[in-house]
Formats: structure tokens, C-alpha cells, sequence
């Protein structure tokens, strides 16, 4: 599948800011079965300084700076993709759970994407006791690792609530998963802590998902949005794949990364600092239209732009 994916974000300051520095991750990465053919990044005011780099796990880093006085600033973030689909998921053939713990903790590189990097507590993802435990029901003994983490996948899915006044992008995970509601950003988090007290590497993945508008309406402009999911590690021959605990099912062509990390903080689209005082607004515009091959419907998925962390935050 062939997107054009178009992401603007606009900040409506409450004063006048002097000075900025920031980062941002919105173009989309290349990586195993996803190839990026041209992206592009323009922002207003116009920028002192724009540096692109890739960070410690592979994202698309832009670091901006500001010494224009300004009241709005507006990011637009462009990239064609092309999404290869997903291999057919069998849960049977993939090794056994506790294989994967082993392998796992056995592991002594230093890599970005080794499974080691994604095995322990992180800042929004701290090892929970009775997310472990209630995780650890769809993991049984001998249960293969394909088989578990989607069996994990669908029950949070069944059992979580979508409310997106429920939680915000400070939320501890504690709380979403004693309230069972919250957005993606909250199930991701809720999932991989669940696999990490397990012993089973998991990474937070941060894209776009593709969405159809119900039969006989018109896709709006702006209507699609920012979505999260988990990525598990399955053993060196599967290598990683996505899971959406969302909307309940394995990741495929219709998810588009344009991130990932140990958890929301390593991925979020924007963070920096300002001078400035006063409240602000946000609002974020997303756009994926389909140029190539027709692919899987996701009409019934939910995608949603997850709070922004503003500059300063």
C-alpha cells in the first residue's frame, strides 16, 4: 500500500514567544516492510536553525530553532509511504513464551533494536505488580509468544473502556489500568508493561492508521489522526511484530510507523522548550489518502491523535 500522509499541527500561544527550541518526530521511518519515498518538513515562522538526524532507535529527529517573536507556530510534516503487507500471523509455529524470556535475558548487545533495550521499567511504563499478573493469564505455560500477545492483545481491547476524557498524556498507567479506559496511548503502555513483567521484550510504536468512512458518507479532510500500538519481540527469526491493543488485532498494512521506543516518551511529535506565559491552544490535521493498491478496510478501527506534549512540557 501507497500513502500520502499529511500531518499539519498549529500552536496558538497565549503571549508572544521570543525564543524556541524544539524537537520534533513526524516523518515516518524506513524500516523492514515500510519505505518512506520522499518526506518533507516546513514550519511558520521560518526557523533559525533546522537540523535533521536519526535518534538512538532509528526515528526521524528534527531539531528546530526559534528567535522570531511569534504568536502561532504551525508545523506541516509530509512523506509518500509505501506499507508492504504483513505476513500471515500463525500463532502455532512461533516459539514458546518462556523461550522468548530466555533469549531475551541471555542477550548481552548493546544494539538499538535488540530485545534487551525494551525488557525493562521505563519513565511512563514502571513494572506494575497486578498488570503482571493479570497479563500473565493469557500467557500459560508452553504458550507460544505470537499466541499470547494477541490472546493480550484482545483482552484489552474487550476489557478497556475508549474514552479519551478519561486520561491525559500524564496519566500514570497504574491508574488507566484500575479504571480499564483511557486512549491508545494508555492501552500501548498497559500492554507493554504487562509483557516487560513477564520477561517478554516490548517497544512503543507511535504512526498513522489508515481509516475508511462508512459506506456512503465522504472521508472528511483532517479526519484521520496519530494511533499507538505495541510492537513484541518473537525470536530472531519473526524478529518484531505490531500488535494494536485498540482496536484488538495484529498490525498490518493500514498502520504506518513513524516511531518507535521504550514507551510515549521517546516517540512523542513534539517536545522542547519556550519563553513565554499565558495558555495555549493545539490543534493537529491528519490526512492519509491511499495511492496505491486497495488494502484491508479499517472502517471500524479507532485512530486518534494522542496529547501532544506542547514545548516546555
Amino acid at each position: 500500500m501507497r500513502y500520502d500522509v499529511t500531518q499539519v499541527t498549529i500552536y496558538d500561544w497565549g503571549a508572544a514567544v521570543p525564543f524556541a527550541d524544539c524537537v520534533f518526530r513526524l516523518i515516518p521511518i524506513e524500516r523492514r516492510g515500510q519505505r518512506v519515498h520522499v518526506s518533507d518538513l516546513t514550519v511558520d515562522p521560518a526557523a533559525a536553525t533546522m537540523i535533521d538526524g536519526l535518534d538512538f532507535f532509528g526515528n526521524h529527529v528534527t531539531r528546530v530553532g526559534f528567535r522570531r517573536s511569534h504568536r502561532r507556530l504551525t508545523i506541516r510534516a509530509t512523506a509518500a509511504v509505501t506499507v508492504a503487507p504483513a505476513p500471515s500471523l500463525d500463532p502455532d509455529p512461533s516459539p514458546a513464551h518462556e523461550a522468548i524470556r530466555d533469549r531475551a535475558a541471555a542477550s548481552r548487545s548493546l544494539a538499538s533494536d535488540d530485545p534487551i533495550q525494551f525488557l525493562f521499567p521505563s519513565r511512563w511504563v514502571p513494572l506494575n505488580p497486578a498488570v503482571t499478573e493479570w497479563a500473565a493469564s493469557s500467557f500459560p505455560p508452553g504458550r507460544t509468544i505470537v499466541a499470547g500477545a494477541l490472546a493480550l492483545t484482545r483482552r484489552i481491547h474487550a476489557d478497556f473502556a475508549y474514552d479519551p476524557a478519561a486520561t491525559d498524556v500524564a496519566t500514570p498507567l497504574a491508574r488507566a489500568f484500575a479504571e480499564r479506559r483511557g486512549v491508545c496511548q494508555d492501552f500501548a503502555h498497559v500492554m507493554i508493561a504487562g509483557l516487560r513483567g513477564l520477561g517478554l521484550p516490548a517497544a512503543y510504536v507511535s504512526g498513522y492508521l489508515r481509516t475508511v468512512p462508512p459506506p456512503g458518507e465522504e472521508k472528511l479532510a483532517g479526519a484521520d489522526a496519530m494511533h499507538a500500538w505495541v510492537e513484541v519481540w518473537c525470536g530472531a527469526d519473526l524478529g518484531w511484530i505490531g500488535f494494536d491493543p485498540t482496536n484488538g488485532i495484529a498490525v498490518g498494512c493500514d498502520h504506518i510507523v513513524v516511531g518507535h521506543g521504550r514507551d510515549y516518551t521517546d516517540v512523542s511529535p513534539v517536545t522542547g522548550i519556550i519563553l513565554s506565559a499565558g495558555s495555549q491552544g493545539l490543534t493537529v490535521a491528519v490526512d492519509v489518502v491511499e495511492t496505491g493498491a486497495p488494502g484491508s478496510a479499517a472502517s471500524d478501527m479507532v485512530a486518534e491523535t494522542p496529547t501532544i506534549s506542547p514545548p516546555g512540557r
